[in-house]
Protein backbone atom coordinates (compact mmCIF):
# COMPACT_ATOMS: atom_id res chain seq x y z
CA UNK A 1 0.00 0.00 0.00
CA UNK A 2 1.21 3.50 -0.84
CA UNK A 3 2.98 5.02 2.16
CA UNK A 4 1.20 8.32 1.50
CA UNK A 5 -2.19 6.87 2.41
CA UNK A 6 -0.99 5.14 5.60
CA UNK A 7 -0.61 8.58 7.13
CA UNK A 8 -3.32 11.07 8.04
CA UNK A 9 -4.78 12.83 5.01
CA UNK A 10 -3.39 16.29 4.32
CA UNK A 11 -5.35 16.79 1.10
CA UNK A 12 -6.92 20.26 0.99
CA UNK A 13 -10.50 19.95 -0.27
CA UNK A 14 -11.22 23.67 0.07
CA UNK A 15 -8.30 25.68 -1.35
CA UNK A 16 -8.91 29.40 -0.83
CA UNK A 17 -7.35 32.27 -2.78
CA UNK A 18 -7.12 35.21 -0.38
CA UNK A 19 -7.98 38.61 -1.84
CA UNK A 20 -7.00 41.85 -0.12
CA UNK A 21 -8.41 45.33 -0.57
CA UNK A 22 -12.05 44.37 -1.06
CA UNK A 23 -14.95 43.46 1.19
CA UNK A 24 -17.72 40.90 0.99
CA UNK A 25 -21.31 41.49 2.08
CA UNK A 26 -23.01 38.43 3.61
CA UNK A 27 -26.69 37.80 4.32
CA UNK A 28 -29.80 39.10 2.57
CA UNK A 29 -30.35 41.92 5.06
CA UNK A 30 -26.88 43.37 4.46
CA UNK A 31 -27.12 42.83 0.71
CA UNK A 32 -30.45 44.67 0.61
CA UNK A 33 -29.01 47.57 2.60
CA UNK A 34 -26.12 47.89 0.17
CA UNK A 35 -28.50 47.98 -2.78
CA UNK A 36 -30.80 50.51 -1.07
CA UNK A 37 -27.93 52.93 -0.60
CA UNK A 38 -27.73 53.38 -4.36
CA UNK A 39 -31.29 54.82 -4.44
CA UNK A 40 -31.87 53.11 -7.78
CA UNK A 41 -35.25 52.65 -9.44
CA UNK A 42 -34.66 49.60 -11.64
CA UNK A 43 -32.65 46.68 -10.32
CA UNK A 44 -31.83 43.59 -12.41
CA UNK A 45 -30.79 40.31 -10.85
CA UNK A 46 -29.29 38.55 -13.87
CA UNK A 47 -29.13 34.83 -13.10
CA UNK A 48 -27.20 31.86 -14.41
CA UNK A 49 -29.19 28.68 -14.99
CA UNK A 50 -29.62 26.77 -11.72
CA UNK A 51 -29.90 29.78 -9.40
CA UNK A 52 -32.90 29.53 -7.07
CA UNK A 53 -35.03 32.41 -8.38
CA UNK A 54 -37.68 32.12 -5.71
CA UNK A 55 -35.05 32.59 -3.01
CA UNK A 56 -34.05 35.92 -4.55
CA UNK A 57 -37.64 36.99 -5.21
CA UNK A 58 -38.77 36.21 -1.67
CA UNK A 59 -35.83 38.06 -0.11
CA UNK A 60 -36.24 41.05 -2.42
CA UNK A 61 -39.97 41.31 -1.72
CA UNK A 62 -39.36 41.21 2.03
CA UNK A 63 -36.39 43.57 2.25
CA UNK A 64 -36.57 45.92 -0.71
CA UNK A 65 -40.38 46.00 -0.98
CA UNK A 66 -40.45 46.87 -4.69
CA UNK A 67 -43.69 48.13 -6.22
CA UNK A 68 -43.06 45.85 -9.20
CA UNK A 69 -41.16 42.58 -9.35
CA UNK A 70 -40.82 40.57 -12.54
CA UNK A 71 -39.67 36.98 -13.03
CA UNK A 72 -38.05 36.73 -16.46
CA UNK A 73 -39.99 33.54 -17.16
CA UNK A 74 -42.96 35.84 -17.79
CA UNK A 75 -41.28 37.01 -21.00
CA UNK A 76 -40.02 33.68 -22.26
CA UNK A 77 -41.47 31.69 -25.08
CA UNK A 78 -43.70 28.80 -24.06
CA UNK A 79 -42.04 25.63 -22.84
CA UNK A 80 -43.31 23.85 -25.93
CA UNK A 81 -41.71 26.44 -28.21
CA UNK A 82 -38.44 26.21 -26.29
CA UNK A 83 -38.51 22.41 -26.42
CA UNK A 84 -38.83 22.51 -30.22
CA UNK A 85 -36.08 25.14 -30.47
CA UNK A 86 -33.52 23.17 -28.41
CA UNK A 87 -34.34 19.66 -29.67
CA UNK A 88 -31.75 19.65 -32.50
CA UNK A 89 -29.08 20.21 -29.84
CA UNK A 90 -30.49 18.08 -27.03
CA UNK A 91 -31.25 15.25 -29.49
CA UNK A 92 -32.80 11.87 -28.66
CA UNK A 93 -29.45 10.26 -27.84
CA UNK A 94 -29.43 9.19 -24.15
CA UNK A 95 -25.97 10.70 -23.54
CA UNK A 96 -24.87 13.05 -26.30
CA UNK A 97 -26.19 16.21 -27.92
CA UNK A 98 -24.77 18.90 -30.19
CA UNK A 99 -23.16 22.15 -29.08
CA UNK A 100 -25.78 24.84 -29.56
CA UNK A 101 -25.23 28.23 -31.23
CA UNK A 102 -28.37 29.60 -29.53
CA UNK A 103 -28.25 32.93 -27.71
CA UNK A 104 -30.20 33.86 -24.58
CA UNK A 105 -32.32 36.28 -26.65
CA UNK A 106 -33.69 33.28 -28.57
CA UNK A 107 -35.57 32.13 -25.45
CA UNK A 108 -37.72 35.27 -25.24
CA UNK A 109 -40.90 36.46 -26.92
CA UNK A 110 -40.34 40.04 -28.20
CA UNK A 111 -44.00 40.98 -27.65
CA UNK A 112 -43.90 39.80 -24.03
CA UNK A 113 -40.69 41.76 -23.44
CA UNK A 114 -42.24 44.88 -24.96
CA UNK A 115 -45.29 44.67 -22.69
CA UNK A 116 -43.13 44.22 -19.58
CA UNK A 117 -40.90 47.12 -20.56
CA UNK A 118 -43.96 49.38 -20.83
CA UNK A 119 -45.03 48.17 -17.41
CA UNK A 120 -41.60 49.06 -16.00
CA UNK A 121 -41.71 52.50 -17.63
CA UNK A 122 -45.09 53.23 -16.02
CA UNK A 123 -44.07 52.06 -12.56
CA UNK A 124 -43.44 54.93 -10.13
CA UNK A 125 -41.38 53.05 -7.53
CA UNK A 126 -38.80 50.33 -7.21
CA UNK A 127 -38.76 47.75 -10.02
CA UNK A 128 -36.85 44.49 -9.65
CA UNK A 129 -36.36 42.01 -12.50
CA UNK A 130 -35.08 38.54 -11.56
CA UNK A 131 -33.89 35.63 -13.68
CA UNK A 132 -31.90 34.70 -16.78
CA UNK A 133 -32.27 37.59 -19.22
CA UNK A 134 -33.15 40.19 -16.57
CA UNK A 135 -31.03 42.75 -18.39
CA UNK A 136 -32.86 42.03 -21.66
CA UNK A 137 -36.13 43.05 -20.03
CA UNK A 138 -34.86 45.87 -17.81
CA UNK A 139 -32.80 47.19 -20.76
CA UNK A 140 -30.65 49.73 -18.93
CA UNK A 141 -31.13 48.97 -15.22
CA UNK A 142 -29.67 51.34 -12.63
CA UNK A 143 -28.01 48.38 -10.93
CA UNK A 144 -27.32 44.88 -12.20
CA UNK A 145 -26.47 42.09 -9.79
CA UNK A 146 -25.13 38.96 -11.47
CA UNK A 147 -26.11 35.77 -9.62
CA UNK A 148 -23.61 33.14 -10.78
CA UNK A 149 -23.64 29.38 -10.20
CA UNK A 150 -20.90 26.69 -10.53
CA UNK A 151 -21.81 23.68 -12.62
CA UNK A 152 -21.13 21.10 -9.91
CA UNK A 153 -23.64 22.83 -7.64
CA UNK A 154 -26.15 22.81 -10.51
CA UNK A 155 -25.65 19.07 -10.91
CA UNK A 156 -26.29 18.51 -7.20
CA UNK A 157 -29.50 20.52 -7.53
CA UNK A 158 -30.58 18.44 -10.52
CA UNK A 159 -30.15 15.30 -8.44
CA UNK A 160 -32.28 16.77 -5.66
CA UNK A 161 -34.99 17.82 -8.16
CA UNK A 162 -34.55 21.46 -7.12
CA UNK A 163 -33.23 22.84 -10.43
CA UNK A 164 -34.52 22.75 -13.98
CA UNK A 165 -33.15 23.46 -17.43
CA UNK A 166 -33.20 26.91 -18.97
CA UNK A 167 -36.71 27.95 -19.94
CA UNK A 168 -38.27 24.76 -18.55
CA UNK A 169 -39.86 23.52 -15.34
CA UNK A 170 -38.58 19.95 -15.69
CA UNK A 171 -37.54 19.52 -12.05
CA UNK A 172 -38.32 15.79 -12.02
CA UNK A 173 -36.71 14.82 -15.31
CA UNK A 174 -33.90 12.28 -15.02
CA UNK A 175 -30.47 13.57 -14.07
CA UNK A 176 -28.79 12.25 -17.25
CA UNK A 177 -31.27 14.18 -19.39
CA UNK A 178 -30.95 17.39 -17.38
CA UNK A 179 -27.15 17.17 -17.41
CA UNK A 180 -27.02 16.54 -21.17
CA UNK A 181 -29.43 19.43 -21.78
CA UNK A 182 -27.31 21.73 -19.63
CA UNK A 183 -23.98 20.63 -21.10
CA UNK A 184 -24.93 21.08 -24.74
CA UNK A 185 -27.40 23.95 -24.44
CA UNK A 186 -27.96 25.82 -21.16
CA UNK A 187 -24.34 26.36 -20.14
CA UNK A 188 -23.29 27.40 -23.64
CA UNK A 189 -26.11 29.95 -23.81
CA UNK A 190 -25.54 31.32 -20.31
CA UNK A 191 -21.76 31.48 -20.71
CA UNK A 192 -22.04 33.48 -23.92
CA UNK A 193 -24.37 35.96 -22.25
CA UNK A 194 -22.24 36.18 -19.11
CA UNK A 195 -19.22 37.10 -21.19
CA UNK A 196 -21.23 39.88 -22.84
CA UNK A 197 -22.60 41.56 -19.75
CA UNK A 198 -20.62 40.74 -16.60
CA UNK A 199 -18.38 43.79 -16.89
CA UNK A 200 -21.49 46.01 -16.96
CA UNK A 201 -22.79 44.61 -13.67
CA UNK A 202 -22.29 46.38 -10.32
CA UNK A 203 -22.25 43.29 -8.10
CA UNK A 204 -21.73 39.52 -8.22
CA UNK A 205 -23.92 37.32 -6.04
CA UNK A 206 -22.98 33.88 -4.69
CA UNK A 207 -26.01 31.82 -3.65
CA UNK A 208 -24.39 28.38 -3.56
CA UNK A 209 -25.28 28.37 0.17
CA UNK A 210 -28.91 29.52 0.15
CA UNK A 211 -28.85 30.26 3.87
CA UNK A 212 -25.90 32.64 3.50
CA UNK A 213 -25.76 34.56 0.20
CA UNK A 214 -22.67 36.66 -0.39
CA UNK A 215 -22.12 39.65 -2.62
CA UNK A 216 -18.97 41.36 -3.89
CA UNK A 217 -18.45 44.18 -6.33
CA UNK A 218 -17.69 43.22 -9.90
CA UNK A 219 -14.47 45.21 -9.61
CA UNK A 220 -13.51 42.96 -6.67
CA UNK A 221 -14.15 39.90 -8.82
CA UNK A 222 -12.02 41.16 -11.70
CA UNK A 223 -9.22 42.13 -9.31
CA UNK A 224 -9.39 38.64 -7.81
CA UNK A 225 -9.13 37.06 -11.24
CA UNK A 226 -6.13 39.24 -12.07
CA UNK A 227 -4.41 38.20 -8.86
CA UNK A 228 -5.15 34.52 -9.45
CA UNK A 229 -3.42 34.40 -12.84
CA UNK A 230 -0.21 35.74 -11.29
CA UNK A 231 0.27 32.74 -9.01
CA UNK A 232 -0.15 28.96 -8.77
CA UNK A 233 -3.64 28.02 -7.61
CA UNK A 234 -6.03 25.12 -7.16
CA UNK A 235 -9.67 24.77 -8.07
CA UNK A 236 -12.14 23.14 -5.66
CA UNK A 237 -12.20 19.37 -6.24
CA UNK A 238 -15.40 17.37 -6.20
CA UNK A 239 -15.99 13.64 -5.91
CA UNK A 240 -18.67 11.24 -7.07
CA UNK A 241 -19.50 7.56 -6.53
CA UNK A 242 -19.94 5.13 -9.40
CA UNK A 243 -20.77 1.47 -10.08
CA UNK A 244 -17.07 0.54 -10.29
CA UNK A 245 -15.82 2.95 -7.62
CA UNK A 246 -13.17 2.24 -5.00
CA UNK A 247 -12.07 3.14 -1.48
CA UNK A 248 -8.71 4.92 -2.03
CA UNK A 249 -10.02 8.46 -2.42
CA UNK A 250 -11.85 8.22 0.89
CA UNK A 251 -8.56 7.83 2.72
CA UNK A 252 -6.29 10.08 0.68
CA UNK A 253 -8.79 12.93 0.38
CA UNK A 254 -10.56 12.39 3.72
CA UNK A 255 -14.02 11.90 2.25
CA UNK A 256 -17.26 10.73 3.83
CA UNK A 257 -16.65 7.13 4.89
CA UNK A 258 -20.38 6.33 4.87
CA UNK A 259 -20.60 6.72 1.08
CA UNK A 260 -20.39 3.35 -0.67
CA UNK A 261 -17.45 4.36 -2.86
CA UNK A 262 -15.89 7.19 -4.82
CA UNK A 263 -15.28 6.46 -8.48
CA UNK A 264 -14.27 9.93 -9.64
CA UNK A 265 -12.31 12.80 -8.20
CA UNK A 266 -12.43 15.90 -10.37
CA UNK A 267 -9.38 17.89 -9.29
CA UNK A 268 -8.91 20.02 -12.41
CA UNK A 269 -11.91 20.35 -14.70
CA UNK A 270 -12.28 24.15 -14.71
CA UNK A 271 -15.52 24.01 -16.70
CA UNK A 272 -17.23 22.42 -13.69
CA UNK A 273 -14.99 23.19 -10.70
CA UNK A 274 -15.20 26.29 -8.52
CA UNK A 275 -12.78 28.87 -7.20
CA UNK A 276 -12.97 29.92 -3.56
CA UNK A 277 -12.09 33.59 -3.05
CA UNK A 278 -11.35 34.70 0.50
CA UNK A 279 -12.43 38.22 1.51
CA UNK A 280 -11.54 38.56 5.18
CA UNK A 281 -13.61 36.02 7.09
CA UNK A 282 -15.98 35.39 4.16
CA UNK A 283 -15.44 33.00 1.26
CA UNK A 284 -17.11 33.54 -2.11
CA UNK A 285 -17.55 30.63 -4.51
CA UNK A 286 -17.49 31.32 -8.24
CA UNK A 287 -17.24 29.08 -11.32
CA UNK A 288 -13.57 28.59 -12.12
CA UNK A 289 -14.25 28.99 -15.83
CA UNK A 290 -14.77 32.70 -15.11
CA UNK A 291 -11.00 32.84 -14.92
CA UNK A 292 -10.78 31.29 -18.39
CA UNK A 293 -13.39 33.72 -19.78
CA UNK A 294 -11.98 36.94 -18.37
CA UNK A 295 -8.22 36.25 -18.10
CA UNK A 296 -7.70 33.82 -20.98
CA UNK A 297 -4.36 34.97 -22.36
CA UNK A 298 -2.67 35.43 -18.98
CA UNK A 299 -3.95 32.02 -17.87
CA UNK A 300 -3.51 29.96 -21.03
CA UNK A 301 -0.79 31.83 -22.91
CA UNK A 302 -1.09 33.62 -26.22
CA UNK A 303 -0.65 30.61 -28.50
CA UNK A 304 -2.98 28.38 -26.50
CA UNK A 305 -5.64 31.11 -26.37
CA UNK A 306 -5.39 31.68 -30.11
CA UNK A 307 -5.76 27.94 -30.72
CA UNK A 308 -8.46 26.98 -28.23
CA UNK A 309 -10.19 30.26 -27.49
CA UNK A 310 -11.41 30.76 -23.93
CA UNK A 311 -11.46 27.04 -23.10
CA UNK A 312 -9.15 25.31 -20.65
CA UNK A 313 -7.75 22.42 -22.73
CA UNK A 314 -6.21 20.15 -20.03
CA UNK A 315 -8.10 17.98 -17.56
CA UNK A 316 -6.78 16.10 -14.50
CA UNK A 317 -9.07 13.73 -12.61
CA UNK A 318 -8.90 10.56 -10.51
CA UNK A 319 -10.42 7.17 -11.35
CA UNK A 320 -10.51 5.01 -8.21
CA UNK A 321 -11.06 1.26 -8.61
CA UNK A 322 -9.31 0.16 -5.39
CA UNK A 323 -11.49 -2.67 -4.04
CA UNK A 324 -13.87 -1.76 -6.88
CA UNK A 325 -14.38 -3.00 -10.42
CA UNK A 326 -13.22 -2.42 -13.97
CA UNK A 327 -14.19 0.74 -15.77
CA UNK A 328 -16.36 0.24 -18.84
CA UNK A 329 -14.63 -0.94 -22.01
CA UNK A 330 -14.64 2.23 -24.10
CA UNK A 331 -13.31 4.38 -26.92
CA UNK A 332 -13.21 8.13 -27.63
CA UNK A 333 -14.11 9.86 -30.92
CA UNK A 334 -11.67 11.06 -33.55
CA UNK A 335 -11.43 14.83 -34.03
CA UNK A 336 -13.37 14.89 -37.30
CA UNK A 337 -16.09 12.69 -35.80
CA UNK A 338 -16.55 14.81 -32.66
CA UNK A 339 -16.76 17.96 -34.78
CA UNK A 340 -19.30 16.55 -37.22
CA UNK A 341 -21.53 14.79 -34.70
CA UNK A 342 -21.28 16.92 -31.56
CA UNK A 343 -19.97 20.33 -32.61
CA UNK A 344 -16.72 20.10 -30.61
CA UNK A 345 -13.50 21.52 -32.07
CA UNK A 346 -11.09 19.00 -30.53
CA UNK A 347 -11.32 15.54 -29.06
CA UNK A 348 -10.56 13.52 -25.95
CA UNK A 349 -7.03 12.19 -26.32
CA UNK A 350 -6.06 11.01 -22.85
CA UNK A 351 -3.66 9.01 -20.72
CA UNK A 352 -3.66 6.94 -17.54
CA UNK A 353 -1.00 7.78 -14.96
CA UNK A 354 -1.02 4.95 -12.42
CA UNK A 355 -0.99 6.88 -9.16
CA UNK A 356 -1.34 3.73 -7.07
CA UNK A 357 -1.97 0.03 -7.67
CA UNK A 358 -2.40 -3.25 -5.87
CA UNK A 359 -0.60 -6.36 -7.03
CA UNK A 360 -2.19 -7.72 -10.19
CA UNK A 361 -3.42 -4.34 -11.46
CA UNK A 362 -3.94 -4.07 -15.22
CA UNK A 363 -5.33 -2.05 -18.08
CA UNK A 364 -7.04 -3.12 -21.26
CA UNK A 365 -5.38 -1.22 -24.09
CA UNK A 366 -5.54 -1.82 -27.83
CA UNK A 367 -6.84 -4.83 -29.70
CA UNK A 368 -5.31 -8.25 -30.07
CA UNK A 369 -3.61 -9.14 -33.32
CA UNK A 370 -5.90 -10.24 -36.16
CA UNK A 371 -9.06 -9.11 -34.39
CA UNK A 372 -12.05 -9.47 -36.70
CA UNK A 373 -14.05 -6.19 -36.46
CA UNK A 374 -17.33 -7.78 -37.57
CA UNK A 375 -17.02 -10.62 -35.09
CA UNK A 376 -16.11 -8.31 -32.22
CA UNK A 377 -18.98 -5.94 -32.94
CA UNK A 378 -21.41 -8.84 -33.29
CA UNK A 379 -20.33 -10.22 -29.90
CA UNK A 380 -20.69 -6.76 -28.34
CA UNK A 381 -24.19 -6.41 -29.79
CA UNK A 382 -25.17 -9.86 -28.54
CA UNK A 383 -23.83 -9.03 -25.08
CA UNK A 384 -25.97 -5.92 -25.06
CA UNK A 385 -29.21 -7.39 -26.44
CA UNK A 386 -29.10 -10.83 -24.82
CA UNK A 387 -27.25 -9.92 -21.60
CA UNK A 388 -24.52 -12.46 -22.41
CA UNK A 389 -21.06 -11.61 -21.00
CA UNK A 390 -18.65 -10.22 -23.56
CA UNK A 391 -15.27 -11.96 -23.62
CA UNK A 392 -13.09 -8.85 -23.52
CA UNK A 393 -9.84 -10.79 -23.31
CA UNK A 394 -10.61 -12.51 -26.59
CA UNK A 395 -10.37 -9.20 -28.42
CA UNK A 396 -8.65 -6.60 -26.22
CA UNK A 397 -5.06 -6.79 -24.98
CA UNK A 398 -4.64 -6.87 -21.21
CA UNK A 399 -1.43 -5.37 -19.80
CA UNK A 400 -0.05 -5.50 -16.23
CA UNK A 401 0.69 -2.07 -14.76
CA UNK A 402 2.77 -0.81 -11.85
CA UNK A 403 2.69 2.32 -9.74
CA UNK A 404 3.92 5.35 -11.76
CA UNK A 405 3.40 3.68 -15.15
CA UNK A 406 1.92 6.07 -17.71
CA UNK A 407 -0.02 4.76 -20.71
CA UNK A 408 -1.31 6.88 -23.57
CA UNK A 409 -4.79 6.55 -25.06
CA UNK A 410 -5.14 8.45 -28.33
CA UNK A 411 -8.72 8.83 -29.57
CA UNK A 412 -9.95 5.72 -31.35
CA UNK A 413 -8.08 3.30 -29.04
CA UNK A 414 -10.15 0.70 -27.17
CA UNK A 415 -9.24 0.83 -23.49
CA UNK A 416 -10.31 0.27 -19.89
CA UNK A 417 -8.67 0.62 -16.49
CA UNK A 418 -8.96 -2.50 -14.38
CA UNK A 419 -9.83 -3.05 -10.73
CA UNK A 420 -7.50 -2.23 -7.83
CA UNK A 421 -5.79 0.83 -9.22
CA UNK A 422 -5.97 4.60 -8.96
CA UNK A 423 -5.60 6.44 -12.22
CA UNK A 424 -4.65 10.08 -12.54
CA UNK A 425 -6.32 10.70 -15.87
CA UNK A 426 -4.56 13.39 -17.90
CA UNK A 427 -6.48 14.35 -20.97
CA UNK A 428 -7.92 16.94 -23.28
CA UNK A 429 -11.00 18.62 -21.85
CA UNK A 430 -14.00 17.26 -23.86
CA UNK A 431 -14.68 14.93 -20.97
CA UNK A 432 -18.10 13.38 -21.56
CA UNK A 433 -17.41 11.86 -24.96
CA UNK A 434 -16.88 8.28 -23.85
CA UNK A 435 -18.41 5.61 -26.09
CA UNK A 436 -19.03 2.65 -23.82
CA UNK A 437 -18.70 -0.69 -25.61
CA UNK A 438 -19.25 -3.06 -22.67
CA UNK A 439 -19.96 -2.41 -19.00
CA UNK A 440 -19.54 -5.92 -17.61
CA UNK A 441 -23.31 -6.46 -17.36
CA UNK A 442 -23.77 -4.23 -14.31
CA UNK A 443 -26.29 -1.55 -13.44
CA UNK A 444 -25.66 2.10 -12.66
CA UNK A 445 -26.14 3.40 -9.13
CA UNK A 446 -29.72 4.26 -10.10
CA UNK A 447 -30.40 0.58 -10.77
CA UNK A 448 -30.68 1.13 -14.53
CA UNK A 449 -28.36 -0.08 -17.29
CA UNK A 450 -25.68 2.43 -18.22
CA UNK A 451 -25.98 3.61 -21.83
CA UNK A 452 -23.84 1.72 -24.35
CA UNK A 453 -22.76 3.52 -27.54
CA UNK A 454 -21.92 0.76 -29.99
CA UNK A 455 -22.98 2.73 -33.06
CA UNK A 456 -20.64 5.61 -32.25
CA UNK A 457 -17.93 3.24 -31.03
CA UNK A 458 -17.95 1.17 -34.21
CA UNK A 459 -17.45 4.33 -36.26
CA UNK A 460 -14.29 5.43 -34.45
CA UNK A 461 -12.42 2.28 -33.33
CA UNK A 462 -9.00 2.16 -34.96
CA UNK A 463 -8.73 -1.55 -35.77
CA UNK A 464 -5.01 -1.41 -36.57
CA UNK A 465 -4.10 -0.49 -32.99
CA UNK A 466 -3.21 -4.02 -32.01
CA UNK A 467 -0.81 -5.50 -29.46
CA UNK A 468 2.40 -4.74 -31.35
CA UNK A 469 1.30 -1.22 -32.25
CA UNK A 470 0.26 -0.51 -28.66
CA UNK A 471 3.53 -1.75 -27.19
CA UNK A 472 5.58 0.33 -29.60
CA UNK A 473 3.56 3.56 -29.57
CA UNK A 474 1.57 4.12 -26.36
CA UNK A 475 2.48 1.70 -23.56
CA UNK A 476 4.49 3.34 -20.77
CA UNK A 477 6.93 5.16 -23.01
CA UNK A 478 9.31 6.87 -20.58
CA UNK A 479 12.58 8.52 -21.56
CA UNK A 480 15.14 10.50 -19.64
CA UNK A 481 15.34 14.19 -20.56
CA UNK A 482 17.89 15.79 -18.25
CA UNK A 483 19.07 15.88 -14.64
CA UNK A 484 20.76 18.13 -12.12
CA UNK A 485 21.74 18.32 -8.48
CA UNK A 486 19.09 16.34 -6.61
CA UNK A 487 16.62 16.01 -9.48
CA UNK A 488 15.95 14.29 -12.78
CA UNK A 489 13.39 14.91 -15.52
CA UNK A 490 11.60 12.33 -17.69
CA UNK A 491 9.19 12.55 -20.59
CA UNK A 492 6.27 10.20 -19.96
CA UNK A 493 2.94 9.20 -21.44
CA UNK A 494 0.83 10.90 -24.08
CA UNK A 495 1.73 9.87 -27.56
CA UNK A 496 3.35 11.86 -30.33
CA UNK A 497 -0.07 12.76 -31.78
CA UNK A 498 -1.39 14.49 -28.66
CA UNK A 499 -1.17 18.24 -28.10
CA UNK A 500 -0.44 17.59 -24.41
CA UNK A 501 3.16 17.07 -23.28
CA UNK A 502 3.88 15.43 -19.91
CA UNK A 503 7.09 15.60 -17.89
CA UNK A 504 7.83 13.88 -14.60
CA UNK A 505 10.38 15.23 -12.14
CA UNK A 506 11.91 13.17 -9.33
CA UNK A 507 13.64 15.36 -6.78
CA UNK A 508 15.10 15.62 -3.30
CA UNK A 509 16.16 19.24 -3.79
CA UNK A 510 14.76 22.35 -5.48
CA UNK A 511 13.72 22.03 -9.13
CA UNK A 512 13.43 25.06 -11.41
CA UNK A 513 10.46 25.13 -13.81
CA UNK A 514 9.25 27.65 -16.38
CA UNK A 515 5.84 27.85 -18.02
CA UNK A 516 7.43 28.85 -21.35
CA UNK A 517 4.38 30.98 -22.05
CA UNK A 518 1.80 28.17 -21.80
CA UNK A 519 -0.38 27.02 -18.91
CA UNK A 520 1.07 24.20 -16.78
CA UNK A 521 -0.97 21.68 -14.75
CA UNK A 522 0.84 19.58 -12.14
CA UNK A 523 0.08 16.91 -9.56
CA UNK A 524 2.24 15.75 -6.66
CA UNK A 525 2.38 12.02 -7.41
CA UNK A 526 4.96 11.09 -4.76
CA UNK A 527 5.75 12.74 -1.42
CA UNK A 528 3.68 14.26 1.38
CA UNK A 529 4.18 17.92 0.52
CA UNK A 530 6.22 20.36 -1.52
CA UNK A 531 6.48 24.13 -1.68
CA UNK A 532 6.07 26.12 -4.89
CA UNK A 533 7.94 29.42 -4.95
CA UNK A 534 8.78 32.32 -7.23
CA UNK A 535 12.52 32.94 -7.75
CA UNK A 536 11.68 36.66 -7.96
CA UNK A 537 9.13 36.67 -5.09
CA UNK A 538 6.32 37.42 -7.56
CA UNK A 539 3.84 35.30 -5.56
CA UNK A 540 3.52 33.99 -2.03
CA UNK A 541 5.00 30.51 -1.40
CA UNK A 542 2.37 27.84 -2.04
CA UNK A 543 2.29 24.45 -0.29
CA UNK A 544 1.00 21.44 -2.24
CA UNK A 545 0.13 18.08 -0.67
CA UNK A 546 0.12 14.54 -2.01
CA UNK A 547 -2.25 13.98 -4.96
CA UNK A 548 -3.24 17.64 -5.18
CA UNK A 549 -3.46 19.13 -8.67
CA UNK A 550 -2.46 22.73 -9.18
CA UNK A 551 -2.42 25.14 -12.10
CA UNK A 552 0.43 27.48 -12.95
CA UNK A 553 -0.80 30.23 -15.31
CA UNK A 554 1.24 31.00 -18.41
CA UNK A 555 2.08 34.49 -17.14
CA UNK A 556 3.80 33.15 -14.00
CA UNK A 557 6.93 32.19 -15.93
CA UNK A 558 9.62 30.82 -13.61
CA UNK A 559 8.75 28.82 -10.48
CA UNK A 560 10.47 26.29 -8.26
CA UNK A 561 9.29 23.18 -6.43
CA UNK A 562 11.08 21.85 -3.34
CA UNK A 563 10.34 19.01 -0.88
CA UNK A 564 8.83 20.64 2.19
CA UNK A 565 7.67 19.88 5.73
CA UNK A 566 7.26 16.14 6.22
CA UNK A 567 8.96 15.53 2.86
CA UNK A 568 12.02 17.73 3.39
CA UNK A 569 15.08 15.82 2.17
CA UNK A 570 12.96 12.95 0.81
CA UNK A 571 12.36 12.06 -2.82
CA UNK A 572 9.19 13.55 -4.28
CA UNK A 573 7.74 13.49 -7.79
CA UNK A 574 5.45 15.69 -9.85
CA UNK A 575 3.81 15.06 -13.19
CA UNK A 576 3.45 18.19 -15.31
CA UNK A 577 1.23 18.66 -18.36
CA UNK A 578 1.43 21.52 -20.83
CA UNK A 579 0.33 22.29 -24.38
CA UNK A 580 2.61 21.66 -27.33
CA UNK A 581 2.12 24.83 -29.41
CA UNK A 582 3.32 23.04 -32.57
CA UNK A 583 0.37 20.61 -32.29
CA UNK A 584 -2.46 23.10 -31.75
CA UNK A 585 -3.29 23.76 -35.41
CA UNK A 586 -3.28 20.04 -36.19
CA UNK A 587 -5.53 19.01 -33.29
CA UNK A 588 -8.09 21.83 -33.25
CA UNK A 589 -10.75 22.03 -35.95
CA UNK A 590 -11.94 25.57 -36.55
Amino acid sequence: MNKNIRMKSNFNKYPIININGHSCIAGWENIAEEIKETSSEVIAFECYQGVFLEEIITSVQKLLKPELIINTSEAMKSEQEIAVMVQPFVTDDPVFGYMTPLELEDYFDPDKISKLQKKIANNKGYTVVVGPGATLIAMKPDITVYADMPRWEIQKRFRKNTACNLGKTNYTDSFPYQYKHAYFVDWRVCDRYKKQILNTCRFVLDTTLPELPKMISTSALFDALQKTVRQPFRVVPFFDPGPWGGQWLKEVCDLDRSVSNYAWGFDCVPEENSLLLGFGDQVVEIPSNNLVFFQPEALLGKQVYEGFGDEFPIRFDFLDTMEGGNLSLQVHPLKEYIKENFGMTYTQDESYYMLDVKEGAFVYLGLKENTDPDKMMKDLETAQTDNIPFDAEKYVQKWPVRKHDHVSIPAGTVHCSGANSVVLEISATPYIFTFKLWDWGRMGLDGKPRPISLKHGKNVIQWDRTTSWTKENILNLTESVTQGDGWREERTGLDEWSFIETRRHWFTKKVVHHTEGVVNVLNLVEGREVIVESPDQNFEPYVIHYAETFIVPADVGAFTITPHGESAGQECATIKASIRPDMIAEKVLK
